[in-house]
């Protein structure tokens, strides 16, 4: 390809499609290479997808054809053992009211696909089924272009985003930022069920256009640092679980198998019943942290989204941080325009990102990685603890409450330890305060 860009970004994720509209936006001749057939393909993830970050980018999408499953209204959070668990939930007006579409699920597939027809739209050109294999450097060291599988396939650009996932190549041919390492990436397993809209509804109390997710934690992974998710789709369920992948490596424990067994528990098996699994995929999640973000910008790019190890691993949250710092860097080489896009110049991005809430909850949240890789009580001990705790205490058996509560403290003292489980709650609170 001869022609030349202002901007090329290397992926079609929400980090990249938000800067290609952005760019687009302010007529900046930008191109976006996707690998997959088309955009989404290549992408997993719940989806739970929050509205403040996409209406910066796309105003009033709602009424732009945005492929909306379900406005979320309710968030649950599952606490579980092998054989029991408990609920905490939130439901509250505002979010189908003033606040609706503040998250919302989509299908990955439906929405990058629609998102990436937007920028291209507002004039991004979106090249699909095409690998980026190296960087194009100038005699100096300047990253000027892209090399492609396509024959001919030169790519020339003033400035490049990478943003083309966790397993970023390029990223890594950076020498910026190391290879990830399975002690910074979870290994997520999902699957699609399939169910008909009206048991979603009464099994969820929902509506139609209303939904519900739920975030669990526990010893549902075989002891593992795990997590797991569901969300409701229109007319399925999203079933997510995802351990560490050096725990997967260490534990022996095949994918297929620890969700198997997960969809058979008390907590999720009545929820899917009935259902019909119509899609099984696999997905690395950046889970390191602060920590392993890398430099964010060199000579002549800068680095976005999962590509840059954005996750915040306590809230769960990817896709709104991958929007937020496509735009930044979209808004980032705008305010460069005029200059040679050289590392001088693209620190700008690297300082409005340390200013933005972005890099401000990664580092709130900097610790919290190491504490859950390192605490393996969360799934193990505790988990059996609470559940013998809360089955104790609600069997009606003729023993009173005060010896009841004296065999607790004494499973306490067995399986944990009174003074242990107290170090675990200081440093819970240090890795999220």
């Amino acid at each position: 390809m001869k022609e030349k860009f202002t901007v090329a970004i290397v992926g079609a994720g929400p980090a990249g499609i938000s800067a290609a509209c952005t760019l687009a936006d302010a007529k900046i001749k930008t191109i976006v290479i996707e690998r997959g057939e088309y955009p989404g393909t290549k992408n997993m993830s719940g989806c739970v997808t929050y509205g403040h970050n996409l209406a910066e980018i796309v105003p009033n999408f709602w009424d732009k054809h945005c492929p909306i499953e379900r406005n979320i209204v309710e968030t649950r959070i599952y606490y579980v053992s092998d054989d029991a668990g408990y609920s905490i939930n939130y439901r509250d007006k505002i979010f189908s009211q003033e606040r609706k579409y503040n998250s919302f699920t989509v299908a990955r597939s439906k929405f990058d696909k629609w998102f990436a027809q937007t920028a291209s739209a507002k004039g991004a050109l979106v090249v699909t089924g095409t690998v980026v294999l190296d960087f194009i450097r100038n005699n100096k060291g300047k990253v000027i272009g892209l090399k492609t599988n396509r024959e001919d396939g030169d790519i020339y650009a003033d400035c490049i985003i990478l943003a083309d996932g966790v397993n970023s190549p390029l990223a890594a041919k950076t020498g910026y930022r190391k290879e990830a390492q399975p002690v910074n990436v979870a290994l997520a397993v999902k699957e699609v069920i399939e169910l008909d809209p009206a048991l979603i509804e009464s099994r969820f109390g929902v509506n139609q256009d209303t939904g519900v997710t739920i975030e669990i934690l526990g010893k549902m992974a075989g002891g593992m640092n795990g997590v797991g998710a569901l969300y409701t789709n229109k007319n399925s369920l999203s079933l997510i679980l995802g351990a560490n992948l050096e725990h997967f490596a260490a534990y022996g424990i095949k994918p297929y198998e620890m969700m198997d067994k997960f969809k058979k528990h008390p907590m999720i098996e009545n929820l899917i019943s009935d259902g019909k699994t119509v899609e099984y995929a696999a997905h690395w999640l950046a889970e390191g942290g602060y920590k392993e973000i890398p430099k964010l910008h060199g000579n002549g790019f800068v680095i976005a989204g999962d590509s840059a190890m954005l996750f915040n691993a306590l809230h769960r949250e990817g896709s709104n941080l991958a929007m937020s710092s496509g735009k930044i860097a979209a808004e980032t080489i705008m305010e460069c325009i005029d200059n040679d896009f050289s590392e001088k110049f693209l620190s700008r991005y690297t300082e409005r990102m340390r200013s933005s809430f972005i890099m401000k909850d990664m580092k709130k949240y900097k610790y919290f990685p190491s504490f859950l890789h390192h605490t393996k009580e969360i799934f193990n001990n505790i988990p059996d603890v609470t559940e013998f705790a809360a089955r104790e205490m609600l069997t009606v058996n003729g023993v009173s409450k005060k010896l009841k509560q004296k065999i607790i403290f004494s499973d306490i003292r067995k399986r944990i330890g009174l003074i242990k489980l107290f170090k675990i709650m200081i440093k819970a609170f240090r890795a999220v305060k």
